[in-house]
């Protein structure tokens, strides 16, 4: 019986120990002591927080917006927001539940707050700019656009930014603010049906009408050319070497990939020309020699 006895007071002394071990300050913040079982308890805390506030995102964004008529962009973002929106309070109630005073970090929020004001900047105009494009759609998913020097299809659209795709498969992460600060060309607004027009030269001996019909039959003999609206061939002008002419055609199959009915439309015109006898020009200029007397 003493045996037993001894080993149960050998069980609870290694219990408080433990428990002083958990309960021992560690550093202060304020007037709150920190010690590992406070540690311990925010970490589990935050974990559970996290993995709640996950469920309750996709809770919301699969089954309760899921039945709305709203667009798939605007749902995600919302559903998001929800998210953050936990997290924030959740977080703030976790620090004051295991006795952190606030009051103590206020000082360091205020100097990191200045800090972090000027370094979200960018981030805040990125996301007022991506509320900006769900609400008014200037471009949505799918369009194909142009801004700055990326040209490719939306194949994303998020609070932050938006995902283009190129022609060579590379992704291209565009911050929203380009979309309402700087020019873009959205070439499928209204419709992916629109007009492509190759500038082309032949000698001056040629004969313009001649020039319009053989243009003409190339963009007919094109399959991935329109019938209506119907191409047209506009006589631009008279350049130094060349009559010059350009063929406008339209499609909507090729929206997303212009250089291959560029492509097209140029190596059926050259073998056309071929055919038909017709000169292509080349720059020519006139020397004259003065010799001196």
């Amino acid at each position: 019986m003493d045996f037993f006895l001894e080993i149960f007071t050998q069980f609870q002394t290694t219990i408080s120990d433990i428990l002083q071990i958990f309960n021992k300050p560690i550093f202060k913040i304020g007037e709150s002591e920190i010690n590992i079982g406070t540690i311990i308890i925010f970490f589990l805390s935050f974990y559970i927080l996290i993995f709640s506030s996950k469920k309750i995102r996709n809770l919301l964004l699969f089954k309760i917006l899921a039945k709305s008529n709203l667009k798939k962009t605007f749902r995600e973002t919302i559903a998001n927001s929800v998210r953050v929106f936990i997290l924030l309070i959740g977080t703030i109630i976790i620090i004051q539940a295991i006795g952190i005073d606030l009051s103590a970090l206020s000082l360091l929020a205020g100097a990191l707050g200045v800090g972090i004001g000027f370094g979200f900047q960018k981030v805040t105009d990125n996301l007022i700019s991506g509320l900006t494009i769900l609400i008014e759609e200037p471009v949505k998913v799918g369009d194909r656009v142009e801004v700055g020097e990326v040209t490719g299809d939306i194949v994303n659209i998020s609070l932050r930014s938006t995902t283009v795709l190129t022609n060579d498969n590379i992704t291209i992460i565009v911050p929203n603010s380009e979309f309402i600060s700087t020019k873009v060309i959205n070439w499928s607004h209204n419709s992916r049906v629109v007009r492509f027009r190759y500038p082309i030269g032949v000698s001056y001996g040629e004969d313009p009408e001649k020039i319009r019909s053989l243009l003409l039959e190339v963009a007919d003999e094109n399959p991935n050319v329109h019938k209506e609206p119907k191409s047209k061939v506009f006589f631009e002008g008279f350049g130094d070497s060349a009559l010059n002419f350009s063929l406008g055609i339209w499609t909507s199959s090729h929206v997303d990939k212009p250089e291959v009915i560029k492509s097209e439309i140029y190596f059926a015109v050259f073998n056309k020309f071929k055919k038909n006898n017709i000169s292509i020009p080349f720059p020519q200029r006139d020397v004259h020699i003065k010799s001196k007397e």
